[in-house]
């Protein structure tokens, strides 16, 4: 019949041409499959698989070193301490510090200016240029300080040190643990100078002495009030931007000596006589 045979292939080859204008150009089996009746016959079960078994947990962490021993031996040493003199010599005797064995190249880095200052500055810790000196504040952020200090008037009120003795590697910023551990020092220290006033220079010396997690944008023109360890001592601490910042940040000057003058006030104000 080949009128039907035809037929069937203009059918075919319009069928074609539909699938092709839908965008079907390859055929993936060779032979019809009719999919109606293969859908009656149930698939094949996949494999069973076994249970995952959950790992084993791990070790539990320690929120970091156990430094108790290395803290009360500083607190014994600092309580033994007199002077500023013997305080320094505790501190140069003193193993408990990592610190003093991984950056510090020389000697311990403690105070510098008035033993009897009624201001103390307590920065982060010491850099490449105190740890050469011995003495904090030295390089170009102590030599700003400096200036700022002195524009001030505070020149010559002003004891200088910071919450870590010796010099952390790459002047990275001390750890939590290393100031805790220099801590009993660092009290020891307000203790003998007996400051009316306590200026925070940076974050890491904000976080650490007045326990707080914020941040030194936060923190900076604040008032505050430290206490010591013991609740024996309680003094007005103003954090502001450690120096270092400035020198990468001029623009912020503006707000640490806003910050300076804020505490110069307060500080004539508890001189002068009732």
């Amino acid at each position: 019949m080949p009128a039907a045979n035809e037929s069937a292939a203009r059918l075919s080859e319009s069928l074609l041409a539909f699938w092709a204008d839908g965008g079907v150009d390859a055929m993936l089996l060779d032979e019809p499959l009719d999919r109606i009746a293969a859908g009656r016959i149930s698939p094949p079960r996949p494999p069973e698989r076994k249970a995952a078994t959950a790992p084993a947990p791990a070790p539990s962490r320690a929120s970091g070193p156990d430094i108790s021993a290395a803290v009360a031996r500083a607190r014994e040493l600092a309580a033994g301490a007199e002077t500023l003199e013997a305080l320094v010599e505790a501190i140069a005797g003193f193993d408990g510090c990592p610190l003093k064995f991984e950056g510090a190249a020389s000697q311990a880095v403690v105070y510098r200016g008035d033993p009897a200052a009624p201001l103390m500055v307590i920065g982060e810790g010491p850099g490449q240029e105190e740890d050469r000196q011995g003495r904090p504040f030295v390089g170009r952020a102590g030599q700003l300080l400096d200036r700022m200090l002195g524009a001030a008037g505070l020149a010559d009120r002003v004891l200088i040190t910071n919450t870590v003795f010796w010099r952390p590697p790459g002047n990275r910023t001390p750890t939590p643990a290393e100031q805790a551990v220099c801590a009993p020092f660092v009290e020891r220290a307000i203790a003998l100078v007996r400051p009316k006033i306590l200026l925070l220079a940076g974050g890491a010396s904000a976080k650490a002495m007045l326990k707080k997690d914020e941040g030194i944008l936060s923190l900076r023109g604040r008032w505050f009030e430290w206490r010591s360890n013991d609740g024996n001592l309680e003094l007005p601490a103003l954090p502001t931007l450690h120096p270092a910042f400035l020198l990468r940040q001029p623009a912020a000057k503006k707000r640490a000596w806003a910050d300076l003058l804020t505490l110069t006030e307060r500080l004539d104000r508890q001189d002068r006589p009732a």
